[in-house]
């Protein structure tokens, strides 16, 4: 097996792991929908409304917010001004972004998962509960997925800075593995004949 073809397997096997949180982590979705309808209905149907759903809300929410971060940068969903970038080389792109990530991504990453540490840790150490619920629900759990949410991007970043270094050599963007995509992208890439209604072929 070449280098490249191990470099590619490397990089991809992370990209793997952060796709595998994400979709994990996607059923957050579900359980937050779940909950704030619940919640409508027993509160304004039945008057009856609970101490419990709020907290649920705020922790899939976070949760989601959180470990949803290495899936977007596997897939290079993150919001990008590429007002300019667009216009690059490959390789002065990769150049940009290869300086970016040493310059600001590392560093605020590496300081949310070391702080994270120390929050997880001492909220582990008092078995932290939110003051603001009033059932009184327990956070520690939850402030773990801070640290947990550094590293994931860290390890991923490391999958960029790869791809980044692969594209300054050779000039081309290593493929990223699939998954979803909006439908605005799809629709970018699609053959406009495709779609039924259209025919160009006809002036």
């Amino acid at each position: 097996m070449s280098k490249g073809a191990d470099v590619l397997k490397l990089v991809h096997a992370i990209e793997g792991l952060s796709l595998w949180v994400g979709r994990a982590f996607a059923w957050c979705i579900l359980i937050l929908t779940l909950a704030v309808s619940y919640e409508v209905f027993v509160r304004y149907v039945l008057n009856a409304p609970t101490v419990w759903s709020f907290d649920v809300m705020v922790q899939m929410y976070g949760a989601l917010f959180l470990m949803a971060g290495p899936y977007a940068l596997a897939q290079d969903t993150h919001v990008r001004g590429d007002v300019l970038y667009r216009l690059f080389s490959v390789r002065w792109q990769a150049r940009v972004d290869f300086l970016l990530y040493i310059l600001f991504f590392f560093p605020g990453i590496l300081a949310l998962f070391w702080f994270g540490w120390e929050i997880a840790a001492d909220s582990w150490r008092y078995k932290e509960v939110s003051f603001n619920s009033p059932a009184g629900i327990q956070i520690y759990f939850f402030k773990t997925l801070i640290p947990l949410a550094g590293g994931l991007l860290l390890i991923q970043g490391v999958a960029e800075l790869i791809r980044c270094w692969m594209a300054m050599r050779t000039g081309v963007w290593m493929e990223r593995l699939a998954d979803v995509r909006e439908t605005e992208d799809m629709l970018m890439h699609m053959d406009i004949n495709s779609i039924p209604g259209i025919d160009t072929s006809r002036k």
